[in-house]
């Protein structure tokens, strides 16, 4: 059998020996043999046989010697070309599935490319038609008709009769002054505007003891540019003294915030509505100092810190005011600040 390594093998050496067998009659005078083999090393084969001897060849030694040889190659030499044919296809098949993994990443990438030029192609496609409808929302703009005659009274109910001066609503020399920050598209200012602020105006600002100044502050307005617009139309109606008209109007019909409901149209509307002359309001609008007011009050609100509406401050008229933690439906902390200060 085929071993590892060397092999052993037996060398077989022959040692070819000369012999002779005597023959010699036997003595009852048969002929038979009596025969004899007489057995000689290698080296007494040059001596000559006796006389009337037969010599006959025999093995004389059976010699073993180890011999050392190479491995049975055919078997190994097989096994190691099995082994490599087996390494080249395992580095076929690797290579195969690197090659096929590289390519599927490429489609991949491909298709990744492709959907970003469609998204892409999506969002301009979306901007160009928000630009082309102004970016309004889904919702429609408020509507000034309809309810507007219904609006308008309610309006009057609470302003109406009361004296006006620009920004000012009550009688001018009245002891007590609430300052009044807001933002025309805030929709807490609106809660507060339908919610406690009827009532004050009907206590004390009707009866001549309070009055109140609309002041400017940028909270709930998306651009400046368009809070300064809104703001500025408001204090244009003041130079008419019907700005607090225009600001419950506004608040009474406000737009869902940041839907840029507030168009040229919509402040030109309220305008009507709150009985200003639109040629002189709309020149107004232009007067530069109408924007450095809007401009004060917000750096009067920083001043005080400020930084939401509505916020308030109230005192002695021409004197120091303190903030006051107002609440949007409940008049009673102003009534109870009125009262404080009235007393004083």
């Amino acid at each position: 059998p085929a071993t590892l390594g060397l092999e052993v093998r037996c060398s077989i050496r022959l040692s070819y020996g000369g012999g002779w067998r005597t023959q010699r009659r036997a003595p009852d005078g048969d002929h038979a043999l009596l025969g004899q083999w007489s057995h000689v090393s290698g080296t007494d084969l040059g001596r000559r046989a006796p006389r009337g001897a037969r010599t006959e060849p025999s093995l004389t030694a059976l010699e073993q010697k180890p011999v050392k040889v190479a491995p049975m190659s055919p078997v190994e030499s097989n096994q190691e070309d099995l082994t490599r044919k087996q390494r080249r296809e395992q580095a076929r098949t690797q290579r195969k599935a690197l090659e096929e993994a590289e390519a599927a990443k490429a489609v991949r990438r491909t298709r990744l490319t492709q959907l970003g030029i469609v998204i892409i192609a999506v969002v301009v496609a979306i901007v160009i038609v928000l630009v082309a409808t102004g970016g309004s929302s889904s919702k429609p703009t408020p509507s000034l008709k309809g309810e507007a005659p219904k609006i308008v009274g309610e309006v009057n109910t609470v302003v109406g009769g009361i004296p006006q001066s620009g920004n000012v609503l009550g009688n001018p020399t009245a002891p007590v002054t609430i300052a009044y920050f807001g933002d025309l598209q805030c929709p807490v200012c609106k809660q507060f505007t339908l919610g406690a602020f009827p009532a004050i105006v009907q206590k004390w600002v009707r009866t001549g003891k309070v009055r109140v100044e609309y002041r400017s502050l940028e909270t709930a307005t998306r651009e400046p540019e368009e809070f300064k617009t809104q703001q500025v139309a408001a204090v244009a109606a003041g130079k008419q003294n019907k700005m607090w008209n225009f600001v419950e109007l506004f608040y009474h019909q406000q737009g869902e915030e940041s839907s840029g409901y507030v168009t040229q149209s919509y402040l030109e509307g309220l305008a009507r509505q709150a009985g200003v002359n639109i040629a002189k309001w709309t020149t107004d609008r232009s007067d530069p100092t109408l924007a450095t007011s809007v401009a004060n009050d917000a750096q009067q609100a920083n001043n005080v810190g400020f930084n939401g509406t509505p916020s308030f401050l109230i005192g002695r008229t021409g004197g120091a005011m303190k903030k006051i933690e107002a609440s949007l439906t409940n008049p009673t902390p102003f009534n109870e600040a009125i009262e404080a200060l009235l007393k004083g």
